[in-house]
């Protein structure tokens, strides 16, 4: 059996989710964990030491990649203290096949009585005939279900999205927010990314779970269609960069959902919010993130 490579980074957990699509996008990575993690109500939460783990198939250089992707999010106005000390160690492992070793580290998630993200290799039965139960392969793309920032979503689309309502996913990763929303009644679901890598996995996932959701590579600024229901989690700079974009796509009343904000940062969206004349709606927290219900008037 081939070796692997193991890099342990020390992170502040609260952005795990955030280095972990770096490592994805950057590095030959095929799993991520954290280290020493503890579980409540199924769910992985953050440990405090905060050691990320991620495993790579061949031998890569992560000091480069570690230094320009703090300077890139440091540029964006993360602090140190956001980030970590990201101190690493990189050693070559005999395989003993971590493949299998990682996916042990996950469970189903409850997000609420009644969405429910299971792992593909996990076997599950709905508890109740109207739950929703989203399955997909964690460490694939961003987005797996398990971080504050997709669950806040996903309970918003519960709360708040019509039945039939016309959704945009912006930034959908692995296609979790798009797929909960057709699992909800939308009448049609479109993702984009401008990660090309994440398309087909999106794709993919909804295939597993047996629905329609379109998915392209493409950015805010070029879509041409209208929305009633907009989601878009992703880092607080960008979101308050493409708010006017996201204003754009949406109809008179219709609603956006603005995740991947944490609450320090959370000032920086408001602002935005405000200066595009749109409705804040309600403000939630889940472990130091923060989202945003808005409405167009």
């Amino acid at each position: 059996m081939q070796n692997y490579y193991e890099l342990s980074i020390k992170v502040n957990p609260e952005m795990a989710d955030v280095i972990s699509e770096l490592c994805f996008e950057n590095l030959p990575c095929e799993g991520v964990v954290l280290a020493e993690e503890a579980y409540k109500d199924l769910e992985m939460v953050s440990t405090t030491e905060g050691t990320l783990k991620v495993f790579l198939t061949k031998n890569a250089d992560v000091s480069t990649f570690l230094n320009e992707q703090r300077s890139i999010l440091v540029s964006r106005g993360f602090s140190d203290e956001d980030l970590g000390s990201w101190e690493y160690s990189f050693v070559e492992k005999e395989n003993q096949d971590w493949s299998k070793k990682w996916k042990e580290k996950w469970d189903v998630t409850h997000v609420s009585d009644k969405i429910t993200v299971v792992p593909d290799w996990i076997e599950y039965s709905p508890k109740s005939p109207d739950e929703v139960v989203i399955r997909l392969e964690p460490g694939c793309a961003f987005g797996t279900g398990t971080h504050a920032t997709t669950q806040l979503c996903m309970k918003m689309i519960e709360k708040y999205m019509p039945r039939n309502a016309k959704v945009a996913d912006i930034g959908t990763g692995s296609g979790i927010l798009a797929i909960c929303a057709s699992k909800f009644g939308a009448s049609y679901v479109y993702g984009c990314d401008n990660d090309e890598s994440v398309i087909d996995v999106a794709c993919e996932n909804a295939a597993k779970n047996c629905v329609k959701c379109d998915f392209e590579l493409n950015t805010t600024d070029k879509i041409t269609q209208k929305f009633d229901f907009v989601l878009a989690n992703i880092l607080h700079n960008v979101l308050a960069e493409i708010m006017q974009d996201l204003k754009n796509i949406m109809n008179s009343g219709g609603m956006l959902v603005l995740s991947g904000i944490l609450d320090e940062k959370k000032q920086v969206v408001l602002d935005s919010i405000k200066k595009r004349d749109l409705i804040l709606v309600e403000e939630v927290h889940m472990n130091q993130w923060t989202a945003f219900v808005v409405r167009k008037k």
